[in-house]
């Protein structure tokens, strides 16, 4: 029954696993997919560790209620989740310079005509 839990918080994993490795768009460059990929996987693999875990506790627990294993796997699963995808944007690879330039410089468009300023 410890995995309940994780069988009903996946969706809600996989929507915060998507949105961290979407956002930013760019630049997304061989080293930063091997990042995230890391991360996810890592976050992941923390969850339900925490998640057989808490539930250990909650079974464990004297005088506890019959959903409380249940509670506690969820809880412990979702802080490990979160902490890792936290810790992991706090050490995200910052961009090279030269990139974050060129992504913050709007590319000319030939239609469109932009008044000289030596003029």
């Amino acid at each position: 029954m410890a995995w309940l839990s994780l069988l009903l918080f996946l969706p809600w994993f996989i929507l915060l696993g998507s949105l961290y490795w979407l956002f930013p768009r760019q630049p997304r460059t061989a080293r930063r997919r091997l990042f995230d990929g890391t991360t996810l996987a890592l976050a992941l693999a923390l969850s339900i560790v925490a998640m057989l875990w808490g539930h250990h506790i909650g079974l464990v627990q004297p005088g506890a209620r019959p959903i409380w294993p249940q509670v506690l796997a969820v809880l412990y699963a979702y802080g490990a989740f979160l902490a890792v995808l936290v810790l992991a944007l706090l050490l995200r690879p910052a961009p090279s310079d030269q990139s974050r330039i060129d992504h913050a410089m709007p590319a000319r468009l030939p239609w469109v005509s932009v008044p000289d300023p030596a003029r």
